[in-house]
């Protein structure tokens, strides 16, 4: 059970930290070959940023049920 909370922690940060980057960072170039697709026309910014943003709210939803489990368990 351990591993499973440690799991859900780490990927919670990672999440988290990267949809923070890509939505309030702009630091799009984290999204694979977004920076060509941009270019040829077939993506664009409100993409990018709706990656970041459910990147960013699943982090936090890991994070807190990580933290959750490690409290009450």
């Amino acid at each position: 059970m351990i591993i499973v909370k440690t799991t859900l922690v780490v990927l919670g940060l990672a999440f988290l930290l990267f949809g923070y980057f890509i939505y309030f960072q702009k630091k799009y170039h984290l999204i694979n070959d977004f920076k060509a697709e941009y270019e040829a026309g077939r993506k664009d910014e409100q993409y990018a940023k709706r990656v970041g943003l459910i990147e960013f709210v699943v982090g936090v939803a890991l994070l807190v049920s990580g933290i959750v489990l490690f409290l009450f368990t």
